[in-house]
């Protein structure tokens, strides 16, 4: 934010409170236009991070994930990978019909996966979700048709288990809430520690803030769960029913 935006953001506040604009009181910054020496060495910790303390963060987000029953999955390849993917499409079966259908992303990690390959040998086909190469309703009925949807994320936040994911073309928000089940595949440089961490780079890190937030930031702790009828947990009501994060644990 501007300093001149700032001062009309302000502005509008007083006056929707009926206070004069003219303030003798010392203006503060809204937001800092330097880093913090504590913002510093967030990041540094993240920089620096060793491959030993990847994996007790990887721990940490097994942990967090039991509660809220999400399942969290350690592959050690692209290939791993694969064939757990595999074996969910083959173990689970779809809500309604018969028909067994998966929409992906258009994303590097994802396309690495060869998903279309793998799943021929069940029937199954793949239809990626971008609509440069398709109409929004075919896009949008793909994205229906599906029970199994495949994203990535951007990052992995370990002390809640919560998934950080930007929409970006080919990266639909709809492809992780569509379908019945939601499979993020993550790298493990991918998982940070908490919001802290998450904050710092969105804002500071050369890449991450390279595209700020994007039009939409999601954020996704396990499946989707309410107990509004008789205070009895349901699965599944507004969302997927079932999520998985498969971190590949090699180091690339």
């Amino acid at each position: 934010m501007s300093t001149a935006n700032q001062e009309e953001f302000i502005n509008r506040i007083k006056l929707a409170l009926g206070k004069p604009f003219a303030d003798s009181r010392q203006k503060a910054e809204l937001f800092s236009r330097e880093m913090s020496a504590d913002t510093r060495a967030i990041l540094e910790r993240i920089i620096n991070r060793t491959a030993e303390e990847r994996k007790k963060l990887l721990e940490t987000l097994i942990e967090a994930a039991g509660p809220i029953h999400l399942t969290v999955r350690k592959c050690v390849d692209i290939n791993a990978v694969t064939a757990a993917i595999a074996e969910v499409v083959r173990d689970k079966d779809p809500e309604w019909g018969d028909k067994k259908r998966v929409v992906a992303w258009q994303h590097p990690l994802i396309e690495s996966l060869n998903l279309p390959d793998a799943l021929s040998e069940q029937g199954v086909p793949v239809f990626f979700a971008d609509l440069q190469k398709t109409d929004e309703e075919r896009l949008r009925q793909g994205i229906i048709d599906a029970y199994i949807g495949i994203t990535s994320a951007d990052f992995c936040m370990a002390d809640t288990a919560t998934l950080v994911m930007r929409t970006r073309p080919g990266q639909a928000r709809s492809v992780s809430l569509v379908p019945a089940i939601h499979i993020a595949v993550v790298e493990l440089n991918r998982i940070i520690a908490d919001l802290k961490e998450l904050y710092a780079l969105l804002k500071w890190d050369p890449q991450a803030s390279k595209e700020g937030i994007t039009n939409c930031m999601t954020f996704i702790s396990g499946p989707s769960k309410t107990a509004d009828i008789e205070a009895t947990m349901v699965h599944g009501a507004h969302g997927p029913r079932e999520v998985h994060i498969i971190v590949i644990t090699a180091e690339y």
